[in-house]
């Protein structure tokens, strides 16, 4: 049986590290700004309506939608866990889609009609965000987790 606190902990963190970036990106980049940091890693504002790497603009509601419904099932998953190895990328994968939720909710009128905000820019790279980077992280980490299992 799982601890629920070192989950909760884990999807506050992100929640609150990945809003907390996008409001500084909002202030920082919201006048066309551009801020090279390094190489080709850029934080460069956009706004995406649909889904990863901008494909479908305008799910925005189908996209919200179905982000609760995986996120009720990941955290209806953890509680069959027992292994730290799925509860920590699970916990990442729930906080990641939090955060997109949140800007689906609260950045525009009618429901899960808000964009997510996104500002970390390769250039070679679709743009993307905190919660992203914790989806994809999570989503390996899981992958890789179960796949080794499978193998022994």
């Amino acid at each position: 049986m799982i601890r629920w606190r070192p989950v909760a902990a884990i999807v506050v963190v992100i929640v609150a590290v990945d809003q907390l970036t996008k409001t500084w990106a909002l202030n920082t980049l919201g006048d066309g700004r551009v801020i090279d940091v390094v190489w080709t890693l850029r934080f460069n504002l956009a706004f995406n309506t649909g889904m990863a790497f901008s494909r479908g603009p305008g799910l925005g509601p189908v996209i919200g939608v179905l982000s609760l419904v995986i996120v009720v099932a990941v955290v209806m998953g953890l509680r069959r866990q027992r292994s730290w190895w799925r509860v920590v990328p699970g916990s990442a994968v729930v906080g990641g889609a939090l955060g997109n939720i949140i800007d689906r909710l609260f950045r525009d009128e009618g429901f899960m009609r808000g964009a997510v905000v996104d500002f970390i820019d390769f250039q070679w790279w679709p743009i993307f965000n905190v919660a992203d980077m914790a989806i994809v992280t999570g989503g390996i980490a899981l992958v890789y987790g179960f796949s080794r299992q499978a193998a022994t």
